[in-house]
């Protein structure tokens, strides 16, 4: 996948300095986002709901990490818009799912 290098390194700079631009907020690295979208129990929303561009949504595991990823991608040249860590209903949703898989 080529999520971060695909719009070239400013990409991968956007998710690595999110605490510059939403302070308390957890720089990711764009490594951490492959993990995550890897996950057995990955939640994908397709197209994200929230989105008006119809980006698409995943809500995964990142071992790297050690916590949960929303990971914003564009579904028409797999390019990545942005990734935070988790929380909130798209937490939640995870954790059901995950407990579900784990059975």
């Amino acid at each position: 996948m080529c999520w971060w290098s695909c719009g070239g390194t400013r990409d991968a700079a956007h998710i690595r300095s999110r605490s510059t631009r939403c302070p308390g907020a957890t720089d990711i690295e764009p490594e951490w986002t492959l993990q995550a979208a890897a996950d057995p129990a990955l939640v994908a929303r397709n197209p994200d709901p929230k989105s008006k561009a119809a980006y698409t949504r995943l809500i995964g595991y990142s071992p790297a990490a050690g916590f949960v990823l929303t990971v914003i991608i564009d579904p028409h040249d797999l390019s990545g818009v942005t990734a935070w860590k988790t929380r909130g209903v798209d937490l939640r949703d995870y954790l059901d799912r995950k407990d579900t898989t784990d059975d």
